[in-house]
């Protein structure tokens, strides 16, 4: 993923409520000696008050691209009080403040390197880093880091959020300071100025102000990939539209076809075309190529107007309405259901309400990057606490969604030397461009979120972990994915900072189905897009069936061997076990859902 923050309104000058969490605090009033209003000040008009300050709070979001200042402050506080209060923890700081002097008095007297930069710190890989004095320069910047990152480490009492919120944002302080930064302490600007005579910092500020005018302009930069003919260009329909999403059918590309359709459930978060990038990397255009009837689930770009959208519309309007649609123009009964990311959470609750109401009709269901418990969901924990959720509450009061370019800070925070400063170095100092490619081109595609949805999703799964807790009701009524009986076929990726793979693990412990987990290598996305032919590839699988015993993900990482090539391949075969034998091919679209428009449709293009 990408994974995010919440809201909802009425007009923002009214005085309606705010919604709150799934689970209500006990009200102030009820306890001795309070009162709801004290009698003396009956006429102050508290409610109005504090939709004034609602409005000071979304400004200060606009301002501080949705991070809460309060947040950082009492945790800042926090830590600050508990070291203040640990005298011996300060003189073993002071002491190792001495060591890392002694390591750079040495660095200057020999020239050695007395310390490197972490695993994939590419800051100081050029050769120029190696010469006098930008050596020492470097070597001085590594060892106050390794310093910080010893102080910034909680001092026991402190609040396990805070502790995070601490050591990430004295992280982000050292990354701005870094010498690489600054154009006169940088080797590499130095030498690149000095040969070309000053043109690559004229080309820095002519990328600046490309970037510059399309931040402003809110228009997406695809840097050349056109979506519908160079990326989300596999043929097909749009068989069916409603507020929400367009369903898309795939033209087939084989004589025959399993009989039950795979219907894919892409994040909202993102344009579903990241399962659909160019032809030689779509999941999407493999998939039919293996003689499966596909379809896919474009989500509308939502705006002011769809504020009021909820978590269960997205279930209702999103999963259950497209899922209705490919049965009924397939005719098959049953029908294997995809969910990438948070499309792969909304899945789940979906399966798990059709299984509590008796609706068999899904073959199997295939979670990709996907979250059913979230005690540990990654470093996004870091951005999602109650005082941070409460803000975010009030900066989208005055929007009525989540923009794209808000949460896409919060992501590039998580990554901040090679999302942020890296490619600043390279674009602004250096004048270089990165070569551009399908992923970039999605990437730079942002989607926003209703506010009353992404407030449910925060506060009941995020917050409250309601899911996996068997708390979070559908139609009234809590729903358990231990009802679920439909085969999982589980993926994880290895160096996911959004879903960790031991955190998409945890569905081992709320089903005890047959479930096949993959473990495969990349990140969130690139894990994901891992098409047959890619180089170095790899991946683990192990099946889980009905019964067996538990395995912790530790165990299950120690006895499962790796494979080399694409989790793909494996995916089709668990497909193709649970379907029927190749048939005939079914129409695209019927009477009832006739094609509309040729794919990719129109909600994917709305900016």
């Amino acid at each position: 993923m990408r994974e995010a923050l919440a809201m909802t309104i009425q007009n923002p000058l009214s005085s309606a409520p705010k919604p709150q969490s799934a689970r209500q605090p006990c009200p102030r009033s009820s306890g001795p000696g309070f009162a709801a209003k004290p009698a003396g000040m009956a006429d102050v008009p508290f409610a109005k008050l504090a939709v004034l300050d609602n409005l000071v709070h979304a400004a200060e979001g606009r301002a501080t691209h949705g991070l809460s200042p309060t947040a950082l402050g009492l945790a800042w506080l926090d830590w600050a009080t508990h070291l203040a209060n640990a005298p011996f923890r300060r003189l073993g700081l002071l002491r190792a403040a001495l060591h890392q002097g002694r390591r750079l008095a040495e660095a200057t007297a020999t020239g050695e390197t007395v310390i490197a930069p972490a695993a994939g710190d590419h800051r100081f890989a050029a050769p120029g880093w190696q010469n006098p004095p930008f050596h020492l320069i470097h070597q001085a910047f590594l060892l106050t880091e390794e310093w910080w990152r010893l102080a910034a480490a909680a001092p026991e009492g402190t609040a396990r959020a805070n502790d995070r919120i601490v050591a990430f944002a004295a992280r982000q302080m050292l990354d701005v300071f870094s010498p690489s930064n600054v154009p006169w302490l940088n080797p590499e600007v130095i030498e690149a100025t000095a040969a070309s005579g000053g043109r690559n910092l004229l080309a820095g500020a002519a990328n600046y102000m490309r970037d510059l005018q399309q931040a402003l302009g809110g228009h997406p930069d695809r840097t050349g990939f056109r979506v519908g003919a160079d990326v989300a260009a596999t043929p097909g329909k749009v068989v069916f539209r409603n507020e929400l999403i367009e369903l898309i059918q795939y033209a087939p590309s084989t004589s025959l076809v399993r009989p039950e359709p795979v219907l894919i459930v892409p994040a909202w978060i993102m344009k579903y075309y990241i399962l659909d990038l160019s032809p030689g990397n779509s999941l999407i255009r493999w998939l039919v190529g293996q003689g499966h009837t596909v379809f896919a689930i474009s989500w509308r770009n939502p705006g002011e107007a769809q504020r009021d959208l909820s978590l269960d519309d997205y279930r209702r309007m999103g999963v259950l309405a497209a899922l209705d649609a490919a049965c009924a123009i397939s005719g098959a009964p049953r029908a294997h259901a995809v969910g990438y990311c948070l499309g792969g959470t909304l899945l789940s609750i979906a399966a798990a309400a059709m299984a509590r109401d008796g609706d068999d009709r899904l073959a199997s269901v295939s979670l990709f990057a996907a979250q059913t418990d979230f005690t540990e969901a990654g470093e996004l924990q870091l951005f999602i606490t109650e005082d941070q959720v409460d803000f975010l509450d009030d900066l989208m009061t005055a929007q009525g969604y989540l923009d794209s370019r808000q949460m896409a800070g919060a992501f590039q925070l998580l990554r901040s030397n090679d999302l942020i400063w890296s490619r600043a170095v390279r674009a602004y100092l250096l004048g270089q461009r990165d070569h551009p490619s399908d992923m970039m081109a999605w990437n730079a595609d942002g989607t926003r979120m209703p506010a009353r949805m992404h407030r449910e999703y925060l506060h009941r799964l995020f917050l409250d972990d309601d899911l996996a807790e068997g708390r979070f009701p559908v139609d009234g009524r809590p729903v358990s994915l231990a009802d679920i009986r439909a085969p999982f076929f589980v993926v994880g990726t290895e160096t996911d900072h959004i879903a960790p793979w031991r955190s998409v693990y945890k569905l081992h412990l709320l089903n005890d189905g047959d479930m096949t987990f993959v473990l495969t290598s990349g990140g969130h996305n690139a894990g994901v897009v891992s098409e047959p032919g890619h180089p170095h590839r790899h991946y683990r699988l192990a099946r889980r069936r009905h019964g067996d015993r538990y395995q912790g993900p530790e165990e299950w990482l120690a006895t499962t061997v790796p494979q080399d090539g694409s989790w793909w391949t494996a995916w089709a075969a668990f497909l193709a076990k649970r379907s029927g034998p190749p048939a005939s091919l079914p129409p695209m679209g019927n009477p009832t859902y006739p094609p509309l428009a040729d794919a990719p449709g129109s909600y994917v293009l709305e900016p």
